[in-house]
């Protein structure tokens, strides 16, 4: 049997070709999501995001710290460059409480307590925070949610056009929609926490930070509050089995970036 020597140029063909196939593989293997029904469309998402945020900035204690708000801006700045789905005007602020909560507002503003950025022993940690806030706007799982409520209070409402022009939030109030500690734009379920926790990790893995901190974060969480109530927790409902939800995606996306 003869052996075939490559030329120089062909080598380097046939190597680059050897490599697309290893750098794509992870992204053929990882799990893929797509945001669920809805009703609202995507200027209408972002335009209830900046009203809901400009609500909220008059009556939250927000931190004034430009160190601390300029660590979190810039964690979320890596991050957002590789969430799927529309290009939202992502923002992130930080408010001085120091209960263990984060949320996300549809369209992209992002918001964390101070005792989030405490309770996080590195940026991993608070990387994996602000990554499953930003899954929740990615897939928009807080709009998907006022939909479907949309659809079982109003559907003749809906048909004739109740969301149009002007202000989507003062509309969507007028169906009972409105934005609050227990509104449903920020109440997700299990499978939307689960959903959360995926692109997380996924997000986490592109920008260079290590998604297992996702897992030890969680369970650090748990583990200190058990038996007690915990914000984040009640909002942000275990989808069960987190940690190996999270660990088998990890396994998906192949050896650890940097």
């Amino acid at each position: 049997m003869k052996l075939f020597r490559l030329l120089p140029g062909a080598r380097v063909a046939v190597l680059a070709v050897l490599m697309a196939g290893v750098l794509t593989a992870p992204l053929e293997a990882r799990t893929r999501l797509k945001p669920g029904f809805n009703m609202i469309s995507l200027d209408q998402e972002v335009q209830l995001g900046r009203e809901a945020a400009a609500d909220m900035d008059r009556k939250l204690p927000l931190e004034r710290n430009s160190r601390l708000k300029a660590r979190v801006s810039e964690i979320g700045r890596q991050l957002v460059r590789y969430a799927p789905g529309p290009r939202y005007p992502y923002s992130f602020k930080v408010i001085r409480d120091k209960n263990i909560n984060a949320f996300a507002l549809p369209g992209g503003p992002i918001y964390v307590h101070t005792g989030v950025i405490e309770a996080a022993e590195n940026d991993h940690q608070l990387a994996s925070v602000l990554a499953h806030e930003i899954a929740h706007v990615a897939l928009r799982h807080g709009t998907h949610n006022a939909s479907k409520a949309m659809v079982a209070q109003a559907p003749l409402a809906i048909l004739g056009g109740l969301i149009g022009s002007g202000s989507v939030m003062g509309q969507l109030a007028q169906m009972g929609l409105a934005f609050g500690a227990n509104s449903i734009f920020l109440k997700y379920s299990r499978d939307a926490e689960r959903q959360a926790d995926i692109l997380g990790t996924q997000m986490m893995y592109d920008a260079g930070y290590n998604p297992e901190e996702m897992v030890r974060f969680f369970e650090k969480l748990e583990r200190s509050h058990r038996g007690r109530s915990l914000e984040f927790l009640s909002s942000h409902p275990n989808p069960g089995n987190r940690s190996q939800i999270v660990r088998r995606e990890i396994a998906e996306l192949g050896p650890r970036r940097r």
